[in-house]
């Protein structure tokens, strides 16, 4: 089976706060087996570090279908931004084979089960990032780290 990995979770500092997010778990499984390093936000052609981003209006399934958007916390709409990075990862994936992804809990992007609220706040709930949604919607097998 071949495996992609959200790149934070193997130590690289591509966060919007320019750090990185290692996952002993992935990092375990990327060592042992390979696979794929990504970072939708930066193939999307943002910077790190940049601005926090959260889901205003719904979930990533929700910014699929027009219905929500990607807002920094200063106002700035970066949905076509977030994407762009999630069809271009969902590129690669296809092109490369890969079935299992390794994602990035609570981000805009790579949360599976919890996202930032839209508030700014802190405050969680339940759904998806961007590109979870995407690859949800090819069949890929998601785990959270």
């Amino acid at each position: 089976m071949k495996r992609a990995f959200s790149s934070c979770l193997l130590g690289c500092e591509c966060r919007y706060d320019g750090r990185g997010a290692l996952a002993p778990d992935a990092q375990s499984l990327f060592t042992q087996g390979g696979g794929i390093s990504i970072c939708p936000e930066q193939m999307g052609g943002l910077s790190t570090p940049r601005e926090p981003a959260e889901i205003v209006g719904g979930d990533g399934f929700d910014v699929l279908d027009g219905k929500a958007r990607v807002m920094t916390r200063s106002g700035d709409d970066v949905t076509d931004a977030f994407l762009r990075g999630a069809q271009e990862a969902l590129a690669i994936l296809k092109s490369t084979g890969v079935t299992e992804v390794w994602l990035k809990q609570k981000s805009p992007s790579c949360g599976s089960l919890e996202i930032y609220d839209g508030s700014f706040s802190g405050e969680k709930r339940t759904g998806v990032g961007v590109t979870t949604a995407l690859f949800s919607r090819e069949g890929l097998t998601i785990h959270s780290a």
